[in-house]
C-alpha cells in the first residue's frame, strides 16, 4: 500500500511558476512508476506527465499542452516526485493529482487505469 500526498499548489499569475510535490510512504518508491494528471472544472481528469520507476535509464513522457513547460522528476531518498510548472497559463487551472502504479510495463503510462495508488490532490489557479 502506498499513500501519496500533493502539496505545493496555490495561487499565481499567467506567466509564473510553481513546483507541485508529491511524498510517497513506503519503502519501495523507487520500484514504482509515477505520474500527474488533472482535472479542470467540469471536465476529465486528464494526463500531463510521467516518469519511470528507477533502474536503469530514466524516462519521462509529457501531454502536449504542457510539453516545453513542465517538468517531472524524482528524489528516490526523499520518496518524493516533483511537477515544475513554468510559464503557466490560466487553462492550466485545475486540481492536480499524483498517482502511482506498480506494473513496470509499458515503462510509462498515460491512462489513469494504469496506476494503482492516487494522491488527494492539490488545487492550482492560475490568474489571468
Amino acid at each position: 500500500q502506498v499513500q501519496l500526498v500533493e502539496s505545493g499548489g496555490g495561487l499565481v499569475q499567467a506567466g509564473g511558476s510553481l513546483r507541485l510535490s508529491c511524498a510517497a510512504s513506503g519503502r519501495t518508491f523507487s520500484s514504482y512508476g509515477m505520474g500527474w494528471f488533472r482535472q479542470a472544472p467540469g471536465k476529465e481528469r486528464e494526463f500531463v506527465a510521467a516518469i519511470s520507476r528507477s533502474g536503469g535509464n530514466t524516462y519521462t513522457y509529457y501531454a502536449d499542452s504542457v510539453k516545453g513547460r513542465f517538468t517531472i522528476s524524482r528524489d528516490n531518498a526523499k520518496n518524493t516526485v516533483y511537477l515544475q510548472m513554468n510559464s503557466l497559463k490560466p487553462e492550466d487551472t485545475a486540481v492536480y493529482y499524483c498517482a502511482a502504479r506498480q506494473n513496470p510495463s509499458p515503462i510509462v503510462a498515460t491512462t489513469e487505469r494504469s496506476y494503482d495508488y492516487w494522491g488527494q490532490g492539490t488545487q492550482v489557479t492560475v490568474s489571468s
